[in-house]
């Protein structure tokens, strides 16, 4: 086990970055629609194609335009009064940790003055900066973040329609409390739940286990489900622990993830550790499972250098249940990639692997909790300790989880 230590910041002021966010105009203060600000970082939304070819989709320079430029393109918004903030512009998986935790607190400073917030971001790390920003952003006002398959000028593109859509839907309020959303090719998901499955498609995301929690139509957004964070609105419990501003940049640990596959080896793991990683996640076969190598790369890792690890399923889908106790945490539903981003948080912000535990199993789990009246409260969760689960020791077989039931605690 790792040795606990207090939460970074305690005892000083951490320096934060300043951004230069635009003033509402005075037309658009004393206009009766929502006031909504894009925040761009690049990405295939804002790309342009080469050599002038408009056919073709995937030879592009992301990045190229200027959000001002692409809100100027758009048709005067029906629903909202719109502003563009350059935070930067290139690929989605050219930005660092590090520039991510300032993307956060920028969205953050515009939302202090706008009711809502648009993220433009690439494709091909989308879930990731979305879910990190779902994990980050204090604010309950509605974040959306969107981008594109195809490049803005060429035919056919998704690019303007994502744009003016994931508007509307910050401008409807209707995502306020849920977190961050991630709204593409008209249809609105869970930061936390949405992962891309398709390398070309316009309808690449979604989510496997839990489904959309909405539509946007014309003139309609039309919200049909919403995450279990929603219910805890205006409670302490809806904000994340990762509270930036309490700690520097340069806390944010490195944490990797490896791939179990047939006979796979122990190197993986062995050389993350090498190279500093102080969490790893392993996506699993099955249940979470992963090989002897493996196993003996990640007790070597435990026991001698107190590395964290979150198992979770290279399946797509499913759920990892957490044993209770030792350095390996189960990652119930989260995908590799979103378990990644909780676990660098965590590790972030304590050294105590018990606590980290616990962020994994309630803000990170996030069943559904019901209270009806101070008496009784409808939980849709299982007791876990009956689960079969995996230990540090053994490797796993493939198991079918017990089925879930909703309990009433008197």
């Amino acid at each position: 086990m790792l040795t606990s230590r207090s939460l970074v910041g305690a005892a000083e002021a951490v320096p934060l970055p300043t951004f230069d966010i635009p003033a509402i105009s005075g037309s658009h203060q004393t206009s009766s629609l929502p006031n909504v600000i894009v925040v761009a970082t690049g990405g295939t939304l804002a790309g342009a194609a080469r050599n002038g070819d408009k056919t073709n989709f995937q030879s592009y320079a992301a990045g190229t335009y200027a959000m001002a430029d692409l809100v100027a393109q758009l048709p005067t918004h029906k629903t909202a009064d719109v502003s563009a903030y350059q935070f930067g512009n290139k690929g989605s998986g050219g930005y660092t940790i590090k520039e991510l935790y300032d993307l956060s607190l920028a969205v953050d400073a515009a939302l202090k003055i706008y009711d809502g917030a648009v993220v433009t971001t690439g494709t091909d790390t989308m879930e990731e900066i979305a879910y990190f920003l779902d994990l980050t952003v204090r604010s309950e006002k509605p974040v959306v973040v969107t981008g594109a398959m195809r490049p803005w000028d060429v035919i056919g593109t998704d690019g303007p329609a994502n744009l003016y859509q994931a508007i509307k839907v910050a401008g409807s309020n209707k995502t306020k409390w849920f977190g961050t959303v991630v709204m593409l090719n008209d249809v609105i998901f869970a930061a936390r739940e949405v992962t891309k499955t398709n390398s070309h498609r316009l309808d690449t995301f979604d989510a496997p286990m839990f489904g959309a929690l909405g539509y946007v139509d014309d003139p309609a957004v039309r919200i049909y489900r919403a995450p279990a964070r929603a219910a805890k609105a205006g409670t302490p419990a809806w904000n994340s622990p990762f509270d930036l501003k309490t700690i520097s940049k340069d806390s944010l640990p490195i944490v990797e993830i490896a791939y179990n596959y047939q006979e796979a080896g122990g190197g993986a793991i062995r050389g993350f550790v090498e190279d500093g990683a102080k969490g790893i996640v392993t996506a699993g076969t099955g249940a979470g499972g992963i090989s002897s190598k493996m196993s003996a790369a990640r007790k070597d890792a435990i026991d001698n250098h107190g590395v964290v690890f979150v198992s979770t399923t290279r399946t797509g889908s499913g759920s990892i249940y957490d044993g209770g106790s030792g350095n390996t945490i189960g990652g119930d539903n989260l995908n590799a990639a979103h378990a990644r981003m909780m676990l660098l948080l965590s590790l972030a912000f304590t050294n105590d692997v018990n606590t980290i535990r616990d962020w994994f199993t309630t803000f990170g789990t996030q069943d559904v909790e019901i209270s009806v009246d101070a008496e009784t409260v409808f939980s849709a969760s299982v007791d876990e300790s009956e689960l079969p689960v995996e230990t540090e020791e053994t490797v796993p077989t493939e198991t079918e989880p017990e089925t879930k039931k909703v309990v009433v605690t008197p």
